[in-house]
């Protein structure tokens, strides 16, 4: 049986700014989204108190919380942080898998000190990271990563989450169906009007139903209702790409509607690339229109992108390309895929003609 710890690093970036300057300690802070139309990256945990969180477009956040105090992203500085957590973890195993500059899973079933406990070695992981970086971390202990993400998310923050295997039926059927990891906003909403509220909830229901209603993901989420998840922590796991959209509650029809939704897509998926060190060569726009039909359209360039405004401008024309859209849409999203791993390429785009 495996052990897997999964570490999540406590409001990562908000945290390092707190850090790094005395004056935001204790204080309502957002990291990101400086911009009028900008999306918020991270928030602090006082933050959080008044309803602010990442993703949050910065005008909401500033109506929750109107003395809420904006810091510019330092994705050097955050980047340099990272690299710090994650010669701790190698210290241990070199089964680590990042998600991203913030959290990792480690496969410590065998480790390099020869420790037993998993729970140790997670609360030792834990005090070297406030030791070296003066900043705290979740962590959820477990035998499949599954659990171990679910887990490192119960006690934040500087939690400590064990989920031994005679525990795992009763925790998963306990949890709320938008507690689960891999089940987002607009799946749990659609769970809830089929009326799966609950792990235990999503236990009784056949995986063929499950498939029926949510596709291939049916059988992931059958799974995982039973604490099933044989996924091996992978230490050379590389993603193809990185994106994001968005479902719209009413439809858009204008430019003018399309544009800021736009403009916060590509804010997030520039904060992803970023965190991941990665640029990519062909961008994508996702349009779902208000009959459910999907259109994409991309572009290819010779080198790397990575900048907001860039793939702003870029998303841009194709919303443009051939036309702008002629019906309602209900869904706009962003990739970039043909990635490449580490410092950004310098010097200006290349255009294919």
């Amino acid at each position: 049986m495996r052990k897997i710890i999964h570490i999540d690093m406590d409001a990562f970036f908000a945290s390092v700014e707190q850090r790094d300057n005395q004056a935001l300690r204790g204080k309502p802070v957002a990291v990101g989204g400086t911009k009028a139309r900008g999306v918020v990256a991270a928030a602090s945990y006082e933050a959080r108190q008044y309803g602010v969180f990442s993703a949050m477009p910065t005008q909401v956040a500033l109506r929750k919380c109107p003395h809420l105090i904006m810091v510019p992203t330092r994705f050097e500085v955050y980047q340099q942080v990272s690299r710090q957590i994650r010669e701790i973890f190698l210290s241990y195993t070199d089964l680590v898998e990042p998600l991203s500059l913030d959290e990792a899973y480690l496969d410590v079933t065998v480790n390099k000190k020869g420790l037993k406990s998993a729970m140790f070695i997670a609360q030792r992981i834990k005090d070297e990271i406030l030791h070296e970086t003066r900043l705290t971390a979740s962590a959820g202990v477990s035998f499949n990563k599954f659990l171990a993400k679910v887990a490192s998310g119960k006690n934040k923050p500087n939690g400590l989450t064990v989920v031994l295997p005679e525990e795992a039926e009763a925790f998963v059927e306990a949890l709320p169906i938008e507690k689960f990891y891999g089940i987002g906003d607009v799946t749990a909403a659609k769970m809830k009007q089929l009326g799966i509220h609950s792990g235990a909830d999503l236990k009784n229901r056949s995986e063929m139903d499950l498939r029926r209603h949510f596709g291939k993901s049916g059988s992931y989420f059958y799974q995982i209702a039973r604490a099933l998840d044989e996924r091996p922590v992978e230490p050379n796991r590389i993603r193809k790409s990185i994106g994001s959209e968005r479902t719209f509650g009413e439809d858009l029809e204008t430019e003018e509607e399309m544009l800021p939704q736009l403009q916060r897509l590509a804010e997030e998926v520039a904060y992803d690339l970023h965190r991941l060190e990665a640029s990519g060569k062909t961008i994508t726009l996702k349009l779902k229109y208000h009959d459910f039909t999907l259109n994409t359209r991309s572009k290819t360039f010779y080198s790397g992108v990575r900048a907001e405004e860039v793939l702003l401008d870029i998303a841009t024309e194709l919303l443009h390309t051939p036309f702008l859209p002629t019906k309602p849409v209900r869904l706009l999203g962003i990739t970039v895929s043909n990635l490449n791993y580490g410092k950004q390429q310098s010097g200006q785009l290349s255009f294919p003609f």
